[in-house]
């Protein structure tokens, strides 16, 4: 900030706070919500397909919000209404406290950076973030669902007095939580680490969804809402949970605990309202550390510890190479991410419901063999680089060879790891052998299928936005990907036409063993004779292959 009446109290000990002009303050808030609804109608008129996709999303939330309104107050007089709204309302805070890591840039105002040069002070300025908080189809959203649950709960003229407070408490406790979370992470936000976070988004958007189906169907498996009781009991006094089991204390005529319990709901808003404030005021007045620079002299640095781990010449810079590319990439990092927590999620879960087979395991070794396709891609135009030192069928194996070798590294031990667990779960471990060694022949085919693929259709991913293809080449896609497994399918054929005999034949438990060794083997010779006839191909199509990566 750049005029001292901008600088909190806080930063001058012993000093007391130069009065506000007169009518600022009140001045302030209006002001904030306008510009809040300014930028949501600039942002509607930049495009028709974006202002199409509001209106369609604005009529979605509307109807889930009425759905789940009706829905809570058809739980009216159900023992177990409490048990299904305190933790919905719980769970719905935390999904408040999340939100603006993966999607920092849906609301403009989260970023109170962006007001540094103005001389506001951070109550008034905290005052007027939160009203414009409560502008939006997010807010909308969760008023109608506290509404539903106090409704779903409240019996009696006092339980319904305490029901309008707390529902002012619970939705200001989460818009409170939302932006102390976006305040204290706002430089994370704003760096390659949030946008990573970003990337991730949908992940933790389709892992919520298979816990939210996983806990449905254990509801209706085993005691139905009474499984919540428990929850419930110990969650009712967690804020803002704790408003709605008010609430409920309140309609039982419990008038001391709903007071305690609505108190810890205005405790819980005071203490989000201070953490704000002080992170508002350490952003508004501490520069940023990425303006600084470093007085530490440019020391000569060796190999890494992960490069003296590694094989030397090209195939461990290879490896390295492409480990960072999984660890530092936004979009390579989001796909291995999403490959593993699918490949854990599906066998374990369906073991876990009973329904599953041992065989699911495979599912990770597929999931994980899919990053081979498109090698090339996550290069962009960088590609050059890497085309500049292959001047023969021999680099290039060395190349695809140090990438596959790669994958390995975290594709064995992982795939090893569900099979294990999927197969505890099952209780099954007689089986063990063979699928470790049909997972292990399927990673096999793909690394080989995938190599060619690389070479034969390879497609740029864009850096930028959520888009994995570039415009125009989602048929290459297609083709790489799907085709390739399809491949790999058919050159697994031996060891599953094998493992089915094994389990057919009387005495095929004796034996069940060997397909261990033997599908380890055959995904080792399947995959080295796949990258030595991708190799020449490779060479070849360098140009080509620099020119399809570059589009992005």
């Amino acid at each position: 900030m750049s005029t001292p009446a901008s600088v909190p109290a806080s930063t001058a000990p012993g000093t007391p706070a130069a009065p506000s002009p007169p009518g600022s303050t009140a001045s302030l808030t209006p002001v904030v919500v306008r510009l809040k609804l300014s930028l949501l109608r600039n942002g509607l008129r930049r495009s028709g397909g974006r202002r199409a996709a509001y209106l369609t999303s604005v009529v979605l939330v509307l109807l889930v919000a009425a759905l789940q309104l009706l829905g809570l107050i058809a739980l009216r007089g159900n023992p177990h209404a409490v048990s299904v709204t305190v933790p919905l309302v719980v769970v719905l805070a935390l999904g408040w406290a999340v939100m603006p890591l993966f999607f920092p840039s849906g609301d403009e105002t989260l970023d109170p950076t962006r007001l540094v040069m103005l001389p506001l002070r951070p109550r008034p300025l905290v005052r007027a973030l939160l009203a414009a908080s409560l502008v939006g189809i997010g807010p909308l959203f969760t008023l109608c669902l506290l509404v539903g649950s106090v409704v779903s709960v409240a019996r009696g003229t006092a339980a319904y007095v305490t029901a309008v407070v707390a529902v002012v408490v619970a939705l200001l406790v989460c818009v409170a939580l939302a932006r102390a979370v976006a305040a204290a992470n706002i430089r994370l936000l704003s760096s390659r680490k949030g946008r990573d976070l970003a990337v991730l988004s949908g992940l933790v958007i389709a892992v919520g969804a298979q816990l939210v189906n996983f806990g449905v169907q254990r509801l209706g498996s085993a005691g139905g809402l009474a499984e919540l009781d428990p929850v419930a009991d110990v969650l009712r006094w967690v804020p803002p949970g704790s408003a709605i089991g008010a609430v409920d204390s309140v309609s039982e005529g419990s008038y001391g605990a709903g007071a305690v319990q609505l108190a810890l709901g205005v405790a819980a808003l005071a203490g989000l309202l201070a953490l704000w404030s002080r992170h508002l005021t350490r952003l508004m007045t501490s520069p940023d550390g990425s303006t600084l620079r470093t007085a530490e002299p440019t020391r000569e640095r060796g190999p890494s510890g992960l490069g003296r781990l590694l094989p030397p010449g090209r195939t461990g810079t290879v490896m390295e190479r492409s480990l960072r590319y999984v660890w530092r990439d936004p979009k390579t990092k989001a796909a291995w991410v999403t490959s593993l927590a699918i490949g854990l999620i599906v066998p374990v879960f369906n073991a876990l419901q009973g329904t599953g087979s041992v065989y699911f395991a495979c599912f990770a070794a597929g999931m994980l063999g899919i990053q081979m396709y498109n090698q090339f891609g996550q290069d962009t135009s960088a590609f050059w680089t890497v085309a500049m030192t292959i001047s023969s069928p021999r680099d290039a194996y060395v190349e695809l060879r140090g990438r596959a070798l790669a994958l390995l590294v975290i594709t064995l031990p992982y795939a090893t790891l569900v099979t294990a667990l999927t197969t505890a779960l099952l209780g099954d471990w007689g089986r063990l052998p063979e699928v470790l060694g049909l997972s292990f022949a399927l990673l096999g085919a793909m690394l080989a299928t995938g190599a060619w693929s690389s070479a034969r259709f390879p497609y740029s991913i864009p850096q930028e936005g959520y888009k994995n293809v570039a415009p125009g080449q989602a048929g290459l896609a297609w083709i790489s990907i799907f085709g390739g497994m399809v491949s790999a399918a058919l050159l697994s054929a031996p060891v599953i036409v094998l493992t089915i005999w094994v389990n057919v034949a009387a005495d095929g438990d004796r034996w069940s063993w060997l397909l261990l060794p033997l599908g380890a083997g055959y995904g080792a010779l399947i995959a080295l004779l796949g990258l030595r006839m991708a190799a020449p191909r490779t060479a070849r199509r360098l140009p080509e292959i620099l020119a399809a990566v570059s589009k992005g």
